[in-house]
């Protein structure tokens, strides 16, 4: 088939590159969102996804909004068979859905209709799902609601952040599309209704979800700052400033059942020769790695040492 792939970050690369070498199909543009800056004061810099492309030599369509005409014409001229999605992050009018014959076909990282939204993989990990996936579906006005193709499933992992587990699923993820572009030229491959009941939103992470309350159970701790890392960063706070965390554990490398020690507080602190401990709702937990504003991140018991630890600082207090 002819495909306009659509997608932006990192993420959608793994599939971007099976599909440039999938003998049975042609990647005849890529839709990607335009430049964007890096940072203040920075040069605007182009996507990975449009990065790929350009060294493939694929043409490449960046428009602001999907619906704009020139874009539509432009998608119109090429007679695409099909537009496969991964992360594109641009909302798609019934305009441009109606112009590939076989319509727009996205990889979403979930099991459908589980965690339908922008954050799938964050909120599985958040929710201590123990297993999650990907989906290929027919995209459609709904959110995350058209037919499904396929699904391969993942385990989590007790120590996976969001970036870990995200990273697998881009992997597997570009076989399951793969496959879904071969089903559907073979004419072999029909996609079925959602499931009514499972639904769940995956709502994007914000700065304030990212914000650890330590009078919380450690396991949910635990899953907070691995469903943040590495965007939007878990934080917290320490002498009224802000501290980014990485992913923790307990002194004796796992995360504590749940027992509560009643007599510190919650974000309590204390150097130890194991690391630094911080107290939760049902025990303490071992900070990993640390960055104070301004500054890198560095392992929790350098930090410890340069903050010069008073007895009974706790993290968290505004």
């Amino acid at each position: 088939m002819r495909l306009a792939f659509a997608g932006t970050p990192i993420t959608a690369v793994p599939s971007l590159r099976a599909l440039l070498e999938s003998p049975r199909h042609e990647v005849v543009a890529v839709v990607t969102r335009p430049h964007a800056r890096a940072g203040r004061g920075r040069p605007e810099i182009a996507s990975p996804v449009e990065s790929v492309a350009v060294a493939a030599g694929v043409p490449v369509l960046a428009p602001r909004k999907a619906g704009e005409p020139d874009f539509l014409a432009r998608l119109a001229e090429l007679q695409v068979d099909c537009c496969p999605v991964v992360a594109y992050g641009v909302l798609l009018p019934t305009a441009a859905l109606a112009i590939p014959s076989h319509g727009w076909v996205n990889l979403h990282f979930s099991l459908l209709p589980a965690w339908r939204g922008a954050a799938p993989v964050q909120r599985a990990i958040l929710a201590g799902d123990d297993i999650t996936g990907a989906s290929t579906f027919q995209i459609e006005a709904g959110l995350d609601t058209g037919p499904i193709f396929g699904v391969v499933t993942e385990p989590i992992r007790p120590s996976d952040t969001a970036g870990d587990l995200l990273a697998r699923l881009a992997e597997s993820g570009s076989g399951l599309l793969v496959a879904t572009m071969d089903g559907i030229a073979d004419g072999t491959l029909v996609a079925r209704p959602q499931s009514g009941d499972g639904v769940s939103l995956a709502a994007k992470i914000t700065v304030d979800d990212a914000r650890v309350d330590w009078s919380t159970p450690s396991r949910y701790v635990d899953r907070q700052v691995r469903a943040c890392t590495p965007a939007p960063g878990a934080w917290t706070t320490f002498r009224g400033e802000r501290l980014k965390l990485g992913p923790i554990s307990s002194p004796d490398g796992a995360v504590p059942p749940a027992t509560r020690d009643d007599s510190c507080e919650p974000g309590a602190l204390s150097l130890r020769p194991d690391g630094v401990a911080v107290v939760t709702a049902t025990g303490p937990v071992r900070l990993g790695w640390v960055q104070p504003a301004g500054r890198r991140s560095m392992p929790a018991t350098d930090w410890a040492r340069g903050a010069r630890l008073q007895p009974g600082e706790r993290l968290g207090l505004v």
